[in-house]
């Protein structure tokens, strides 16, 4: 493993449980832990903890903060609250998705933007030089946070027993700050990317490893990168370098819940999403099952039934819940028909399969 590499506050701890570790955006992260299958069914049957501490936190305070977050944002940040936190995507004056990421406002014009690992500098760096006619203050604070993902049916009754705060009420993007979590202070978020109930749990980083190590005493099934994207490939949740990318925009890639065009605020890219929810994307995202045998992946090209080039594959599995073969996949949006047979080219073989709704947890 590359000396190069960014290590999490856990490093050690994977590397003492024997995980196997790959790069994943500059990162040294663990793919798995005992099986990938394993992990997945833990956290759709029971739970599993996850480190996310790779993720890059952003703090944006001042003056301006409220209105500087809505400029750079395509979601409707006055639904923001000290409560309530928002997806939402970072785009370019395209519109084109350079990061998507979840909005936190700690306080009155201070807020926590939790970006993707791998894009960490650059969108610290975008966020920067969008801010000179705002009177804020931007700071990079990834080194301060640690984060764990408490993921799976039984978490909610797990960590209620644990903090000193009633979270019963707790619904999907609600988070509380200042929670004591095994006597150690947290911001406690109703979220995650599994398709499950459960909590993403912002940590200081030097309390990141007690944390982790007091979880799995109670025999908690940790879990790697791997079964993160089966799960969520299995809840359609799309991955940002591969279903989001800069070249598409939210409507083209399945995120339109996060633009809010129409609102009255102007934002970095707002008049090509506002086209786009007025007139129609000519890309539109899509939930694909192979019928033939084979697995999508990313970057497969994908045609109807009369050769026509029409789309092309951004991630695909094989469902551990189900054994089907799964994927994402964006095409043109007048070929989009639901239930309708494609065709996919997997190497040198052209493959059946057809399109189906992107979340499968229910099938």
């Amino acid at each position: 493993m590359s000396s190069e590499l960014k290590k999490t506050p856990l490093y050690q701890s994977f590397v003492d449980a024997g995980a196997k570790i790959v790069e994943f955006g500059g990162w040294a992260m663990p793919v798995q832990f005992s099986s990938i299958k394993e992990e997945h069914n833990a956290v759709r049957n029971s739970m599993g903890l996850f480190d996310v501490s790779h993720m890059g936190e952003v703090l944006i305070k001042g003056k301006d903060a409220s209105k500087y977050v809505q400029y750079l944002l395509t979601n409707d940040t006055d639904k923001v609250t000290t409560s309530k936190a928002q997806y939402t995507a970072l785009c370019n004056d395209e519109g084109g998705i350079i990061d998507d990421l979840i909005t936190y406002k700690l306080d009155e014009n201070v807020y926590l933007l939790v970006v993707n690992a791998g894009n960490t500098v650059k969108d610290f760096e975008w966020i920067q030089q969008q801010s000179e006619q705002f009177d804020v203050e931007v700071q990079n604070v990834s080194d301060k946070y640690g984060q764990l993902a408490l993921q799976g049916p039984e978490a909610r009754a797990f960590v209620k027993e644990h903090v000193d705060t009633d979270i019963d009420e707790m619904k999907p993007f609600d988070f509380k700050q200042h929670v004591s979590f095994f006597d150690k202070e947290v911001i406690l978020s109703q979220s995650g990317y599994t398709g499950e109930d459960g909590f993403e749990i912002y940590c200081n980083s030097e309390d990141c490893e007690f944390l982790w190590e007091k979880l799995l005493s109670f025999d908690i099934q940790p879990c790697g990168l791997g079964a993160r994207d089966t799960l969520r490939l299995e809840a359609g949740l799309p991955l940002h370098g591969q279903d989001l990318t800069e070249e598409v925009t939210p409507y083209e890639a399945g995120i339109a819940f996060a633009a809010k065009p129409l609102i009255e605020a102007e934002f970095i890219g707002k008049s090509v999403l506002k086209d786009q929810k007025e007139h129609g994307s000519k890309v539109r995202a899509i939930g694909i099952e192979m019928i033939d045998k084979g697995i999508p992946r990313t970057g497969y090209i994908i045609f109807d039934n009369d050769e026509n080039e029409i789309g092309i594959v951004t991630s695909g599995t094989q469902s551990p819940s189900s054994g089907k073969s799964i994927g994402l996949a964006q095409i043109d949006r007048e070929a989009f028909e639901m239930g309708k047979e494609i065709i996919i080219q997997v190497r040198k073989r052209k493959v059946k399969a057809k399109i189906v709704k992107k979340n499968h947890i229910t099938e």
